[in-house]
């Protein structure tokens, strides 16, 4: 089974805690990693950008000069791709996800968590309760812990001192 330290909410080690081996003891699979990362970041493009093709632009539609006798290359329009304001691959809105499977996605999140808990950035505390929700109480708990810059905080339940209420704004 793998170890951790356990924490009180001064940062004084109290223990060691078992967790579960399915989970924190698995293989580091980096290439699923990867793809759910290039996956999570390929959802948030837009995907709007937009440009009109070589059959959208005005113009072109006339042969510019006759096929033969002139000495100079067969053309068609003037919007070809080698003319002055010719397009050639105008973008077009489209749709960047990219899909990973259910198994894939489990994977690499018990690769991340592996590899969190071996590099030692896994604090497990007994418990965090506050007397009130107060931002400032939660920075001094997570400075203690040695956790002040980034931090997710997972909790076993719901606590209405950890969530703020969510205001509305109501338009007259």
């Amino acid at each position: 089974m793998a170890k951790t330290a356990l924490y009180n909410m001064e940062g004084a080690a109290i223990g060691e805690i078992e967790l579960s081996d399915a989970i924190f003891a698995s293989d580091v699979n980096v290439a699923a990693m990867h793809l759910v990362v290039r996956s999570y970041l390929a959802a948030q493009r837009q995907g709007t950008q937009s440009a009109k093709t070589r059959t959208e632009v005005r113009g072109g539609g006339r042969k510019i000069y006759r096929q033969k006798g002139t000495g100079n290359a067969r053309h068609h329009g003037n919007r070809a791709p080698q003319f002055r304001h010719g397009v050639v691959f105008a973008p077009k809105p489209r749709d960047y996800v990219i899909a990973v499977p259910k198994k894939v996605r489990r994977l690499a999140f018990k690769s991340a968590l592996t590899s969190k808990l071996n590099d030692g950035d896994i604090i497990v505390v007994d418990e965090l309760t506050l007397s009130e929700g107060k931002t400032k109480l939660m920075a001094n708990v997570l400075k203690k812990l040695g956790a002040e810059k980034k931090a997710l905080v997972v909790l076993p339940e719901k606590d209405e001192n950890w969530f703020a209420p969510r205001r509305t704004c109501r338009r007259q």
